[in-house]
């Protein structure tokens, strides 16, 4: 993590954790009502460089990264042999390199996991997270190089880096450090600041799974709703990656009993991310988990889990324990198709 980034943010009233400019609460509103700017200092970046580098991420990953071009970027996963997840993680171009971006809490082990398949391959794997800052935006108002129009996951060069499009309302800026300061004061005078509790509620909203150190092989790509055309993280028609037999038999060949959903809680403290989830078909069985989760701006907290679908459907399941709170599940802002079993999830209505 670049120091001078961070130093200039905490000049600027970022606080320790990260997580917040000082004011938590008001954050939380300004994200979830306007344009807001945030630094996203909990996620890293890997560089794979060479001429072998584009099959290299092909052959381990589970969507197409030989498809990938300078105007393209795309999420994918990295999996066991058991097609359990290790990483989630967007993928784009930079001149001739890639860059992966994931939780940094993860990037370490990822980064020596790549580096053992690399054997003969012309491919050179480094951690790039200091040689680049990232941030994100949501719903830009005024910001005259970002192309509101342009597509999900498209890539366009601005003046001082690239930007990726994430969904409807969110994009990622990345560019080298200095570049991020001036741009940083520029986004400001559109938007308040926020820390990374904001984005992720905002990341939350949308609906968009990640992979973190509690959560290594915890779950299989259609768990996390990858395989749907919103998340976009899988794909069936690119040949082998470790885990693809167990991936593909999951979509052809069986229901989804599992699925990850939007829901609401009242509690005095947040679930990390691989609390388990139970409901009252399995007692004191784990039936879930969380996958993340953060404050709200209305109070209580917002997260995304993942657990049985039919647990869903009889609206009875908690938090924590068998007798934790019960949560109020909400649509995500995509469609789960019934075709794999799944009933629409319910509303807060």
């Amino acid at each position: 993590m670049n120091m001078q980034w961070i130093n200039f943010l905490s000049q600027r009233g970022m606080s320790e954790t990260h997580m917040d400019f000082g004011a938590a609460a008001q954050e939380l509103r300004a994200a979830q009502d306007g344009m807001v700017v945030a630094p996203l200092l909990d996620c890293g970046l890997i560089r794979a460089s060479g001429v072998d580098a584009s099959v290299f991420l092909h052959n381990l990953l589970t969507n197409d990264v030989s498809g990938i071009d300078a105007a393209t970027a795309r999420f994918a996963g990295m999996c066991t042999p058991k097609g359990r997840l290790l990483a989630s993680m967007l993928i784009w171009h930079t001149g001739e390199d890639f860059l992966l971006m994931m939780p940094s809490d993860v990037l370490a082990g990822i980064l020596k996991k790549l580096s053992m398949y690399v054997l003969r391959s012309k491919v050179k794997l480094t951690d790039a997270t200091d040689e680049l800052a990232l941030i994100g935006v949501s719903r830009p108002v005024g910001v005259i190089d970002l192309n509101t129009d342009a597509a999900a996951h498209s890539v366009a060069a601005i003046s001082d880096g690239s930007a990726i499009r994430l969904d409807t309302t969110r994009w990622l800026l990345c560019m080298t450090p200095t570049a991020a300061m001036a741009r940083w004061s520029e986004l400001r005078t559109h938007a308040p600041a926020v820390g990374t509790q904001a984005w992720q509620w905002l990341e939350i909203q949308a609906g968009q799974p990640r992979v973190v150190a509690a959560t290594q092989e915890a779950f299989v790509p259609q768990m996390l709703n990858m395989e749907l055309p919103a998340v976009a993280g899988v794909s069936f028609t690119k040949g082998c990656y470790p885990g693809q037999e167990i991936v593909a038999r999951t979509q052809y060949l069986g229901k989804i009993k599992r699925r990850m959903f939007g829901v609401h809680f009242d509690h005095t403290e947040k679930f990390l991310a691989g609390a388990p989830v139970f409901s009252a078909q399995t007692g004191e069985q784990q039936c879930g988990s969380v996958v993340s989760c953060t404050p709200a701006p209305s109070g209580g907290f917002d997260a995304l889990i993942c657990v049985q679908s039919s647990a869903i459907e009889t609206g009875e399941i908690n938090l924590g324990t068998p007798t934790g709170p019960r949560p109020r599940v909400h649509a995500l802002p995509y469609a789960m198709g019934a075709d794999d079993g799944v009933s629409p999830a319910p509303t807060d209505d």
